[in-house]
């Protein structure tokens, strides 16, 4: 006994200080996690391509009332300067520069919006599979917790033979059965 007091004090010895005898309040917690993902989506943004910064800053720019005011201002002046009789015409009526104006700039503004979505889209796949991973480890740690806890009640004499999911819920989940599941779910 007197060996398992020092191999546990010297685990202890090596735990953060934080985890001894503080308690943290969930407040502390959940900062400590907001602050977490902080710096995770600051690592994303900082290995940004430069051609992301720039299709994001456009895309960013295109999607704002700035833009839309600027188009209807724009569009407003080229129709009023090519219909006014007096004025000489750049591009009278039907306004076929205007219309190839507009199209080349939705040409260049789709693909600036694709590539801005490119890079979100890889962000959100990699916090999904994050996701997964911390998921799959706390999944692995309760059945890893329900061993333990029916180790314990097995010591102590509780009888545990009344619950019928102890036994199904102490065992490893199989993510490529849930994925099956699923896919027959979805099929039906």
């Amino acid at each position: 006994m007197v060996m398992n007091k020092s191999k546990s004090m010297t685990r202890d010895s090596q735990l953060p200080r934080k985890d001894l005898g503080t308690s943290r309040s969930v407040d502390e917690l959940t900062q400590q996690n907001v602050e977490a993902v902080s710096r995770l989506e600051a690592a994303a943004r900082e290995a940004r391509t430069p051609a992301d910064r720039i299709a994001e800053a456009i895309a960013g720019f295109c999607g704002s009332m700035r833009f839309v005011l600027l188009h209807i201002t724009w569009f407003t002046a080229w129709i009023l300067m090519n219909s006014i009789p007096e004025i000489p015409h750049i591009d009278p009526f039907p306004f076929t520069f205007l219309t190839l104006i507009v199209s080349l700039e939705a040409i260049f503004l789709s693909t600036f919006i694709l590539i801005s979505q490119n890079h979100e889209t890889r962000i959100s796949d990699r916090r999904s599979h994050l996701d997964l991973q911390l998921n799959m480890l706390s999944e692995q740690e309760n059945t890893t917790m329900l061993a333990i806890l029916k180790a314990i009640a097995a010591k102590v004499g509780a009888d545990l033979s009344q619950d019928p999911h102890l036994q199904a819920m102490s065992q490893e989940t199989q993510p490529e059965k849930l994925v099956e599941q699923i896919a027959e779910h979805e099929e039906n």
